[in-house]
């Protein structure tokens, strides 16, 4: 990793604003992680029998984005992106991927789920959760995406530890 260049959130700002940018500094904190970094390293696993690896971080983000703001406020039977089943492990297999194939992906949900937040008229916005049966807001979607990126951003510290022996930012 050779430059920081996420925007920290706000130190005042209105609710949904500190969100937003939460959502995108922790967006910014798995690019960051993957920069610089083959096919290869991004495929590295942390250690068998797991999966798990940075680019089947980038993979299974994808998933979720797809899976909270697409499934939920636009198309509840959007298919996921990798799995015919809703199976969110299924991503974190990136044996055969590479970069541009799970970077596209994960950018074009990105942009969707940005799209999706600006377009709401507020953060009550209800969605339905199909995996739930449940209706849910946009504030609920939009806190449990962020607490999905926070945790596995602790991941990818240790797999890009595990890479070239950085240490966390």
């Amino acid at each position: 990793m050779t430059s920081d260049s996420r925007v920290g959130p706000p130190l005042f700002g209105s609710e949904r604003e500190t969100l937003r940018a939460f959502l995108d500094y922790h967006r910014a904190t798995l690019a960051m992680k993957c920069e610089g970094l083959s096919d290869e390293e991004l495929r590295q696993r942390s250690m068998p029998p797991s999966t798990l690896s940075l680019l089947g971080l980038v993979r299974h983000m994808a998933e979720v984005e797809r899976a909270w703001f697409r499934r939920v406020f636009q198309d509840n039977d959007a298919p996921m992106v990798w799995s015919d089943t809703v199976d969110f492990q299924a991503a974190y297999d990136a044996d055969a991927s590479t970069r541009r194939e799970a970077f596209t992906a994960w950018e074009a949900e990105v942009e969707n789920s940005r799209r999706v937040e600006r377009e709401a008229a507020s953060l009550d916005q209800a969605g339905h959760q199909p995996r739930w049966g449940e209706d849910v807001s946009l504030r609920m979607v939009m806190l449990h995406v962020l607490l999905e990126y926070a945790r596995h951003n602790g991941h990818a510290d240790f797999l890009r530890e595990g890479v070239d022996g950085t240490v966390g930012a």
